[in-house]
């Protein structure tokens, strides 16, 4: 593995080739996630949503109504959950590692 330049993080390669890594964006609409979107897809309330996803039913209420963002941990674990919702509800089921 190659090191990014000005850090001791490696990056990953490909075929010898560095891949450049672009961090995602910060702030705005790059950054938003529809919440209420993923959880209508879903077919789910916000009480059903809020379960089977540790949200609290507060938070959910929230994000939906614009009077709180996700948290960042929060915002990419509901990209997950838009992207493949069964791979969240396995892992979350799935015994804890230690």
């Amino acid at each position: 593995m190659a090191r990014a330049v000005g850090t001791s993080r490696p990056v990953p390669t490909t075929r010898g080739t560095p891949v450049a890594r672009t961090p995602a964006p910060v702030g705005g609409e790059h950054d938003a996630v529809d919440v209420r979107a993923i959880r209508m897809r879903l077919g789910m309330s916000q009480e059903a949503f809020a379960r089977s996803f540790c949200f609290s039913v507060s938070a959910v209420r929230e994000w939906e109504q614009g009077r709180r963002r996700p948290e960042a941990a929060a915002r990419t674990l509901l990209r997950v959950i838009a992207r493949d919702h069964e791979v969240v509800l396995d892992a979350l089921a799935a015994p804890a590692l230690r």
